[in-house]
């Protein structure tokens, strides 16, 4: 069950200065999550769809800025069944919330090619602080007239703050699905090359 969101769409009210608008490249950027089951083995599984947009200077990363979404409906764990009760109301609901929604609210540099992205997660209609914590950010590259960054970003939330309870206890003791899911982000952003 994880909940990365990552649709980057800049909110005009934030003030950056020398900010630059960046697009999240669908085609090289994916969400995964990953998570313990019967607390034998770890089940992963990825969104299939993130968009988005980002404000960002490399001279100034703290003034980073991310709004970012996940289609939730495209969630692929490589098991059709499973997938169907990942839709479904016990967990993520889609049906009633097809978003996964990441806004983030501050950022802080943490070493270099390093950043902390603290912001808002909102999933089945519940938002909740979270961090996420870039790294391997790397300096601009360019190709076929665009500008493009790559970074990678993990964060750890506990499904049931976002109203994602079901489990069941297994006959040796524990449960079925743990309660920490582990959120892992690839994303490149792109935009014009001056």
């Amino acid at each position: 069950m994880k909940y990365a969101a990552l649709c980057f769409a800049v909110t005009a009210s934030v003030p950056l200065l020398n900010a630059q608008e960046w697009t999240v490249d669908r085609a090289h950027s994916s969400v995964q999550f990953a998570v313990r089951h019967l607390m034998v083995s770890t089940v992963r599984g990825q969104f299939g769809k993130v968009e988005g947009k980002a404000r960002f200077d490399p001279a100034k990363p703290q003034d980073t800025f991310v709004h970012a979404e996940v289609d939730a409906t495209t969630i692929d764990t490589r098991e059709p069944k499973r997938d169907a009760d990942l839709k479904g109301a016990d967990f993520f609901d889609v049906a009633r919330h097809p978003k996964i929604v990441f806004r983030s609210t501050k950022t802080e540099p943490a070493g270099p090619g390093h950043l902390k992205v603290s912001g808002d997660l909102t999933m089945r209609g519940v938002t909740r602080p979270v961090v996420f914590d870039f790294e391997d950010i790397s300096q601009p590259v360019k190709d076929r007239g665009l500008l493009r960054i790559g970074a990678s970003g993990r964060a750890r939330i506990a499904r049931k703050d976002f109203g994602i309870t079901w489990n069941r206890a297994i006959e040796t003791g524990g449960v079925a699905v743990s309660d920490e899911v582990t959120i892992t982000v690839d994303i490149q952003i792109t935009r014009p090359a001056e």
